[in-house]
Formats: C-alpha cells, structure tokens, sequence
C-alpha cells in the first residue's frame, strides 16, 4: 500500500511545483513565498503638529502634545465670599418691607485659563461674581492672589490678573469659527477639587443657546459649543481646545439633570471670549453693539404665535419690532423682515445672529441681508450702544437700564450730600424697574446687593450680574435709607 501511495505524492509534489513555476513566469509580482524580502509599506507621516485636516484618513488622533500643553495653561481658582446681608421677600413685603438674614462665607472653585505670559486669565464670571477673595493655583503648584479686572454677566466672561506674573505658560486663542461638528476636542480644567483632568470627546452641536445666562444678566449672549467631553463642577472656566493645542472656547456649563456631567457640556465660543477679554482689559466693560431690534425668540414661541405673525418659516431671525431712530431702524429694516445674513455669514436662528454681532463694536458698520415678501435685501448697519450712540461707555455720565434713566453724581452733588459717590435716578421710566419698584425720580442709589455703588460703571457691572437686585439710597431732604427689591429678568423678547 505504502509503495502504491510514494508515486501519487510525488506527482501531486511535482505538479504543484510545476503550477508555481508557470505561473510566476508569466506573472512577474507574485513571489514564490510571502518572504520577508518584500515587506509590506508601512504609511508613514512627518512628526509636525497640525490640525486633523492632515492626518491621513482613518489615522487616530494624538492628543498628547495638546494635553501637555494645555494643562501648564489651566489654573485651578479658588473664591471666597464675606458673609452679608440678604435681603428675604414675603408675602407681607408691600406692608412692612422685607426681611433679611445674615448669608455666612462661601467659598467656591473653578478653572481658568492663562492667556498672556504676563499673567492675564480667562474665567467664567459665575466663577468669581461676588467673590471677595481670588486665588489661584497653577499647574506646578505655585499659588497666587488674583485681581478682578472686569466681569461681563452677559457673555459669562472674566478677566484676572496675577500681579507678579511673569513667562507664564500661556494658551494661544484658536478661531472658533474653524470648528466643525465631529471635531475631536479636549476638556481641561479641574472638575471636583481634582487636580488638573484632561478628558475628550467630539463638537456634537455648535450655536446653541440654552438660557443659562438669563440667571445673570437681562441681555444675555449665548451661542455655545456643545460638546460630549466629560464636564463636571469645577470645570467651569476651564479650555475647550482643538488638538493643535489653541483655546477654541471657555467651558461654562453642562446639561444635567443631576448637576454632575451627564453627556453635554457647552463652551463659550473663542471669537466671543477674545472680544470681551480685549474689551474688560482696555475699558473694565463690554462694549456691546447693537442693531436696534426686537426679535421674536424661536425657542419660546408657540404655535399660535406663529401663526398670528403668519411666520412659516424657520431659517433666518423674524424682527418683532424696530427700535426708534436705532441703526436697524436708519438701514430701512422694518417689522416682519428675516434677518438671514450678517457680513455674509447665513443666520438661521437667534443664537448665531447674537454671536457675529457681540464681535462688534458701537459704531462698526454690518452688512445686513433680510428677506421681505419672499425678496431679498441688503443693507449696512451701524450698531449702538444701550443709550443710543456710538461712543465708549467707560466712565459715562448718563445711561439706560431696565427702561430707566440715570446720571452719576457730580462733585457739586457729592458735595451737597456729603457722600462720595453715587447714582440718581432721573426717570424710573416704564420698564422692570419702574414697574416692580416705588421708586421715584431723583432717587440717589447707594448700594446694590450690599456692595457700594459710586459710579455708572458700578451700577451697568451690578445690574448685569445679578438676576435679584436690592437697591438702597436715599431721596435729598427726606430721612433715613429706602429700600427696594426687583427681578432682573428678560423674557419673550429677545434684544440685540
């Protein structure tokens, strides 16, 4: 059996090697074997770091470089607040005034971000609103007291300044507008009094508006980065970076209904954050510029307001109303127009139309483009500021909030009350403070929330912070402090 199965083999050998032989002779790239004298190319790319756009397709993502420099610019900021006096609202209140009660220390945490070698640092202003004490730690432990240059409630943004600062690491602003849904992006900051955490995750929605900074300020700007990197308390203040390592937006708040991450968080865009930063470092204020309209807020309207306004549309911002003799108003833009473009930038809602805007200066000419009976148009704008004009509202003598009129003391005036400093109000008017105050003209403001109010600066930073105003001062020949209590709130309506 064995001598008749020797033959078979043997030919079965041969003629596989035979079929071998033919078929390499006439097909020269198939080897013989799979031998390591042919390997097969491994892709390669050169070591430099630039953004995803570069790598080659399927290629994973490094984040080291931009974590390791990221985290020497993310400082850990603590705050202390004195105990006060606050003010409580009863039913009783009409009669016999409100009731206080003493509000011991607090103390809080947050992130913040380094932006200049010299010491300047970005934060949330719900970070360090009211705080009376800042400190802040840097990533080599190195701890520091930081000033308050400016808050702006509207954008959530504050600036800081360690005083002997000098060759800090620093992180560079990104473009923001360069952000693209689907976009890898890192979280750093310092969430739950832990040291400084990375985390990562994608751009999942950008220009949302979620009605978080309503709480602090009645002329809210909101068109975050919505993102799915982990966020948690503590982060606030804290980078949202690309992985080139730029500063593409300043994390502020998470959607949870726990109030620990539960998988969105949202950052304040680094085209907004640069041009408040530039603002509270030149002026100690925002200086914001309006168009002069009332739009309608897509996000509250019903149905049956739609309906009545016969609106059927949804791309584009519908003007509610136009404000007198504002830029909107100059332009020829009229009630029931779309706003659709800005600059030349399509606007679909209110959100995006807040963020091209709030880059813009009192003064500054937009192109505007609104469709009016199905045809489209175009006009320049030139934007405001709230009393009307065009000029730097830094240490202004006269200004416009919730509907009423005020001008800061002069040295006479000072003199005359034997105070140093603080705010009449020349017309109540009929907007929040009118109706939800007894106030009347001629009012001096003193105080705010416990915290002295000497000039129209004072008052315009008080009045955008905080959502629940206590007002104190006094009324010339009249004895003793009044005081009065308001909500600080917007809705509805939006205003830009």
């Amino acid at each position: 059996m064995k001598n008749k199965l020797i033959p078979v083999i043997l030919t079965a050998a041969l003629t596989s090697v035979m079929t071998l032989f033919v078929a390499a002779h006439f097909n020269h790239n198939v080897p013989y074997f799979t031998a390591a004298s042919s390997p097969k190319q491994t892709p390669v790319n050169y070591a430099s770091y630039g953004n995803n756009t570069t790598s080659s397709a399927g290629a994973p993502v490094n984040f080291e470089a931009a974590a390791e420099g990221s985290v020497k610019a993310v400082v850990h900021i603590k705050t202390t607040t004195k105990a006060r006096m606050v003010a409580q609202q009863n039913p009783f209140s009409a009669l016999f005034g409100d009731s206080y009660a003493v509000q011991p220390p607090q103390m809080g945490s947050g992130s913040g971000v380094v932006i200049s070698p010299d010491g300047y640092i970005v934060t949330n202003n719900h970070v360090v609103a009211d705080a009376s004490e800042v400190t802040v730690t840097f990533n080599n432990r190195y701890t520091a007291t930081a000033k308050v240059i400016g808050t702006d409630p509207a954008t959530d943004i504050a600036v800081l300044k360690v005083e002997d600062g000098k060759d800090l690491p620093y992180m560079e602003f990104g473009n923001s507008d360069d952000v693209k849904l689907g976009q890898w992006v890192l979280a750093v900051g310092y969430p739950l009094t832990l040291d400084a955490t990375v985390t990562a995750g994608i751009v999942s929605a950008k220009s949302r508006s979620i009605g978080i900074n309503r709480q602090q300020s009645a002329s809210a700007i909101e068109s975050f980065i919505q993102t799915d990197a982990a966020v948690n308390p503590g982060n606030s203040g804290g980078a949202l970076v690309n992985t080139s390592g730029q500063l593409i937006g300043i994390n502020s708040a998470i959607a949870s209904p726990t109030g620990s991450y539960a998988g969105y968080s949202y950052a304040i865009p680094a085209n907004i954050v640069r041009k408040a930063v530039n603002d509270l470092m030149k002026y100690g204020s925002v200086q914001r510029g309006y168009i002069g309209i009332q739009f309608l807020d897509s996000r509250t309207a019903t149905p049956a307001q739609l309906s009545e306004l016969h609106i059927d549309r949804n791309n584009g911002v519908y003007v509610m109303n136009v404000v007198a003799n504002g830029g909107a108003a100059k332009a020829g833009i009229k009630k029931g127009d779309f706003i659709t473009k800005i600059n030349g930038v399509e606007i679909v809602n209110e959100s995006q139309m807040q963020e091209q805007i709030a880059r813009y200066q009192p003064g500054d000419n937009l192109a505007v483009t609104y469709t009016r009976d199905g045809k489209e148009f175009s006009s320049n704008v030139q934007l405001t500021n709230l009393s009307g004009t065009t000029a730097i509202l830094k240490n202004e003598s006269s200004l416009k909030l919730l509907g009423a009129t005020f001008h800061q003391l002069s040295d006479n005036e000072k003199s005359k009350y034997d105070i140093d400093g603080g705010v009449v109000v020349d017309d109540p008017g009929t907007g929040i403070l009118g109706k939800q105050t007894q106030i009347h003209r001629g009012f001096v403001i003193t105080g705010i929330n416990d915290q002295p109010i000497g000039s129209m600066n004072d008052l315009q930073q008080v009045m955008a912070g905080n959502t629940t105003l206590q007002i104190a001062g006094f009324y010339p020949g009249a004895n003793g402090m009044y005081y009065y209590g308001l909500s600080n709130t917007a809705g509805g309506m939006g205003n830009e």
